[in-house]
Protein backbone atom coordinates (compact mmCIF):
# COMPACT_ATOMS: atom_id res chain seq x y z
CA UNK A 1 0.00 0.00 0.00
CA UNK A 2 1.33 3.14 -0.91
CA UNK A 3 0.86 4.80 2.56
CA UNK A 4 3.69 3.09 3.72
CA UNK A 5 6.29 4.45 1.59
CA UNK A 6 5.02 8.17 3.10
CA UNK A 7 6.72 9.31 5.68
CA UNK A 8 4.58 9.40 8.57
CA UNK A 9 1.55 7.31 6.78
CA UNK A 10 3.06 3.78 8.26
CA UNK A 11 3.08 5.22 11.66
CA UNK A 12 1.76 3.57 14.84
CA UNK A 13 -1.59 5.99 14.75
CA UNK A 14 -2.40 5.06 10.67
CA UNK A 15 -2.38 1.26 12.02
CA UNK A 16 -4.62 2.40 15.18
CA UNK A 17 -6.96 4.85 13.86
CA UNK A 18 -7.97 3.41 10.47
CA UNK A 19 -6.14 -0.15 9.49
CA UNK A 20 -6.78 -2.36 12.70
CA UNK A 21 -10.30 -0.60 13.32
CA UNK A 22 -11.30 -1.36 10.27
CA UNK A 23 -10.12 -4.27 9.66
CA UNK A 24 -11.99 -5.66 12.99
CA UNK A 25 -15.59 -3.90 11.58
CA UNK A 26 -14.92 -5.42 7.79
CA UNK A 27 -13.76 -9.40 9.30
CA UNK A 28 -16.23 -8.93 11.76
CA UNK A 29 -19.70 -7.79 9.53
CA UNK A 30 -18.54 -10.42 6.90
CA UNK A 31 -17.98 -12.93 9.69
CA UNK A 32 -21.45 -12.68 10.97
CA UNK A 33 -22.92 -12.47 7.51
CA UNK A 34 -21.60 -15.86 6.73
CA UNK A 35 -22.05 -17.13 10.19
CA UNK A 36 -25.85 -16.14 10.24
CA UNK A 37 -26.20 -17.41 6.24
CA UNK A 38 -24.95 -20.91 6.95
CA UNK A 39 -26.87 -21.41 10.22
CA UNK A 40 -30.25 -20.35 8.51
CA UNK A 41 -29.35 -22.10 5.51
CA UNK A 42 -30.13 -25.41 7.23
CA UNK A 43 -33.28 -24.50 8.79
CA UNK A 44 -36.45 -24.60 5.90
CA UNK A 45 -39.13 -22.93 5.47
CA UNK A 46 -42.75 -24.58 6.91
CA UNK A 47 -44.14 -23.28 3.25
CA UNK A 48 -41.26 -23.99 1.52
CA UNK A 49 -40.84 -21.36 -0.90
CA UNK A 50 -37.75 -21.33 -2.55
CA UNK A 51 -35.76 -17.74 -2.70
CA UNK A 52 -37.00 -17.39 -6.33
CA UNK A 53 -40.80 -17.95 -5.43
CA UNK A 54 -40.31 -16.06 -2.42
CA UNK A 55 -39.05 -13.14 -4.46
CA UNK A 56 -41.32 -13.65 -7.13
CA UNK A 57 -44.62 -13.69 -4.79
CA UNK A 58 -43.48 -10.07 -3.69
CA UNK A 59 -43.41 -8.82 -7.25
CA UNK A 60 -46.67 -9.99 -7.85
CA UNK A 61 -48.18 -8.79 -4.23
CA UNK A 62 -46.20 -4.66 -5.56
CA UNK A 63 -47.85 -5.95 -9.20
CA UNK A 64 -44.73 -5.71 -10.77
CA UNK A 65 -44.26 -7.32 -13.97
CA UNK A 66 -41.36 -6.20 -15.83
CA UNK A 67 -38.60 -7.47 -13.64
CA UNK A 68 -36.98 -10.62 -14.59
CA UNK A 69 -35.80 -13.00 -11.90
CA UNK A 70 -32.17 -15.10 -13.33
CA UNK A 71 -29.73 -17.21 -11.56
CA UNK A 72 -26.26 -15.52 -11.23
CA UNK A 73 -22.94 -17.38 -10.53
CA UNK A 74 -21.13 -17.54 -6.76
CA UNK A 75 -22.66 -17.10 -3.25
CA UNK A 76 -23.97 -14.40 -1.96
CA UNK A 77 -23.79 -12.31 -4.98
CA UNK A 78 -27.56 -11.45 -4.87
CA UNK A 79 -28.72 -8.44 -6.33
CA UNK A 80 -30.66 -5.85 -8.22
CA UNK A 81 -30.00 -4.25 -11.51
CA UNK A 82 -32.52 -0.94 -11.55
CA UNK A 83 -30.89 -0.09 -15.35
CA UNK A 84 -32.73 -3.45 -16.97
CA UNK A 85 -34.65 -4.69 -14.06
CA UNK A 86 -33.33 -7.45 -13.19
CA UNK A 87 -33.03 -9.43 -9.95
CA UNK A 88 -30.24 -11.83 -9.77
CA UNK A 89 -29.87 -14.97 -7.16
CA UNK A 90 -27.37 -16.84 -6.54
CA UNK A 91 -27.74 -20.71 -6.89
CA UNK A 92 -27.67 -21.05 -2.56
CA UNK A 93 -30.63 -18.48 -2.81
CA UNK A 94 -32.29 -19.47 -6.16
CA UNK A 95 -33.38 -23.09 -5.49
CA UNK A 96 -33.42 -22.91 -1.68
CA UNK A 97 -36.43 -23.70 0.61
CA UNK A 98 -34.38 -22.24 3.82
CA UNK A 99 -35.10 -19.08 5.81
CA UNK A 100 -31.95 -17.83 4.77
CA UNK A 101 -32.68 -18.02 1.00
CA UNK A 102 -35.93 -16.16 1.35
CA UNK A 103 -34.55 -13.23 3.42
CA UNK A 104 -31.58 -12.58 0.75
CA UNK A 105 -34.71 -13.01 -2.25
CA UNK A 106 -36.79 -11.14 -0.47
CA UNK A 107 -34.42 -8.33 0.15
CA UNK A 108 -33.74 -7.61 -3.17
CA UNK A 109 -37.09 -7.80 -4.20
CA UNK A 110 -37.23 -4.74 -1.90
CA UNK A 111 -35.21 -2.74 -3.74
CA UNK A 112 -37.13 -3.74 -7.24
CA UNK A 113 -40.19 -1.86 -5.14
CA UNK A 114 -37.88 0.69 -4.02
CA UNK A 115 -37.46 1.17 -7.66
CA UNK A 116 -40.61 0.45 -8.94
CA UNK A 117 -41.91 3.22 -6.12
CA UNK A 118 -39.48 5.91 -6.77
CA UNK A 119 -37.34 5.46 -3.47
CA UNK A 120 -35.76 8.80 -3.33
CA UNK A 121 -32.50 7.44 -1.71
CA UNK A 122 -32.12 4.82 -4.47
CA UNK A 123 -32.21 7.35 -6.93
CA UNK A 124 -29.63 9.38 -5.00
CA UNK A 125 -27.48 6.49 -4.91
CA UNK A 126 -27.59 5.19 -8.13
CA UNK A 127 -26.74 9.22 -9.69
CA UNK A 128 -23.85 9.28 -7.75
CA UNK A 129 -22.51 5.69 -8.50
CA UNK A 130 -20.21 7.46 -11.26
CA UNK A 131 -18.48 9.73 -9.24
CA UNK A 132 -18.60 7.18 -6.27
CA UNK A 133 -16.25 4.76 -8.80
CA UNK A 134 -13.96 7.51 -9.33
CA UNK A 135 -13.15 8.04 -5.66
CA UNK A 136 -12.79 5.05 -5.00
CA UNK A 137 -10.15 4.64 -7.15
CA UNK A 138 -8.70 7.89 -7.63
CA UNK A 139 -9.32 9.79 -4.09
CA UNK A 140 -7.22 7.85 -1.69
CA UNK A 141 -4.10 8.08 -3.91
CA UNK A 142 -4.65 11.98 -4.73
CA UNK A 143 -4.61 12.54 -0.93
CA UNK A 144 -1.67 10.76 -0.46
CA UNK A 145 0.62 11.87 -3.24
CA UNK A 146 -1.15 15.61 -2.41
CA UNK A 147 0.58 14.70 1.25
CA UNK A 148 3.70 13.39 0.03
CA UNK A 149 4.38 17.29 -2.01
CA UNK A 150 2.46 19.29 1.03
CA UNK A 151 5.66 17.93 3.32
CA UNK A 152 7.73 20.73 1.54
CA UNK A 153 4.68 23.27 1.67
CA UNK A 154 3.77 23.18 -2.44
CA UNK A 155 0.61 24.22 -3.42
CA UNK A 156 0.66 21.72 -6.13
CA UNK A 157 0.48 19.22 -3.49
CA UNK A 158 -2.35 21.42 -1.36
CA UNK A 159 -4.54 21.20 -4.53
CA UNK A 160 -3.64 17.49 -5.24
CA UNK A 161 -4.60 16.46 -1.94
CA UNK A 162 -7.84 18.74 -1.65
CA UNK A 163 -9.24 17.12 -5.23
CA UNK A 164 -7.87 13.43 -3.39
CA UNK A 165 -10.10 14.13 -0.12
CA UNK A 166 -13.48 15.94 -2.30
CA UNK A 167 -13.49 12.39 -4.68
CA UNK A 168 -12.78 10.33 -1.60
CA UNK A 169 -15.41 12.42 -0.12
CA UNK A 170 -18.10 11.51 -2.97
CA UNK A 171 -17.22 7.56 -2.24
CA UNK A 172 -18.53 8.39 1.21
CA UNK A 173 -21.42 10.38 0.33
CA UNK A 174 -22.51 7.10 -1.64
CA UNK A 175 -21.88 4.65 1.16
CA UNK A 176 -24.17 6.65 3.32
CA UNK A 177 -27.25 6.66 1.02
CA UNK A 178 -26.35 3.31 0.84
CA UNK A 179 -27.27 2.83 4.70
CA UNK A 180 -30.95 3.92 4.01
CA UNK A 181 -31.57 2.25 0.86
CA UNK A 182 -30.08 -1.34 2.07
CA UNK A 183 -32.35 -0.91 5.71
CA UNK A 184 -35.43 -0.28 3.73
CA UNK A 185 -35.33 -3.38 1.34
CA UNK A 186 -34.58 -5.18 4.18
CA UNK A 187 -37.88 -3.66 6.60
CA UNK A 188 -40.10 -4.24 3.54
CA UNK A 189 -38.76 -7.57 3.49
CA UNK A 190 -39.14 -8.46 6.97
CA UNK A 191 -42.86 -6.99 6.68
CA UNK A 192 -43.77 -8.03 3.35
CA UNK A 193 -42.64 -11.83 3.82
CA UNK A 194 -45.34 -12.06 6.47
CA UNK A 195 -48.14 -10.23 5.07
CA UNK A 196 -47.54 -12.39 1.81
CA UNK A 197 -47.28 -15.29 4.02
CA UNK A 198 -44.61 -16.69 2.89
CA UNK A 199 -43.40 -17.41 6.32
CA UNK A 200 -44.78 -17.48 9.92
CA UNK A 201 -43.94 -14.65 12.49
CA UNK A 202 -42.22 -17.21 14.54
CA UNK A 203 -39.94 -17.75 11.21
CA UNK A 204 -39.02 -14.22 10.95
CA UNK A 205 -36.79 -13.85 13.35
CA UNK A 206 -34.25 -15.80 11.58
CA UNK A 207 -34.79 -13.45 8.35
CA UNK A 208 -34.15 -10.63 10.60
CA UNK A 209 -30.97 -11.83 11.83
CA UNK A 210 -30.14 -12.62 8.06
CA UNK A 211 -30.62 -9.52 6.97
CA UNK A 212 -29.53 -7.62 10.01
CA UNK A 213 -25.93 -9.10 9.25
CA UNK A 214 -26.30 -8.31 5.75
CA UNK A 215 -27.04 -4.68 6.88
CA UNK A 216 -23.72 -4.45 9.14
CA UNK A 217 -21.52 -4.92 6.06
CA UNK A 218 -22.84 -1.79 4.65
CA UNK A 219 -22.07 0.12 7.77
CA UNK A 220 -18.80 -1.48 8.04
CA UNK A 221 -17.54 -0.32 4.86
CA UNK A 222 -19.04 3.44 5.59
CA UNK A 223 -17.44 3.74 8.57
CA UNK A 224 -14.09 2.23 7.49
CA UNK A 225 -14.07 4.92 4.82
CA UNK A 226 -14.79 7.90 6.98
CA UNK A 227 -11.89 6.67 9.29
CA UNK A 228 -9.57 6.77 6.23
CA UNK A 229 -11.06 9.96 5.66
CA UNK A 230 -10.82 11.61 8.92
CA UNK A 231 -6.82 10.23 9.09
CA UNK A 232 -5.73 11.92 6.09
CA UNK A 233 -7.96 15.46 6.55
CA UNK A 234 -6.06 15.28 10.28
CA UNK A 235 -2.44 14.08 8.87
CA UNK A 236 -2.83 17.30 6.56
CA UNK A 237 -3.69 19.70 8.94
CA UNK A 238 -7.49 20.36 8.29
CA UNK A 239 -8.28 18.50 11.63
CA UNK A 240 -5.95 20.16 13.52
CA UNK A 241 -2.91 17.67 13.11
CA UNK A 242 0.32 18.50 11.80
CA UNK A 243 1.01 18.66 8.01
Amino acid sequence: MLAFFIPGMGSMGYILMVLLPSMALSGGAAWLVKSRFNKYSKVPSQKGYTGQQAAQKLLDAAGISDVRIVRVDGSLTDHYNPTNKTLALSTPVFDQTSIAAIGVATHEAGHAIQHATSYAALGWRSMLVPTANIGSKFGRYGMMIGLAFMGGGSVFGQWVFVAGAALFSLLCLFQFITLPVEFNASNRAKQLVVEAGIVSPMEREGIDKVLNAAAMTYVASFVSSMLTLLYFLYRAGFLGGRR
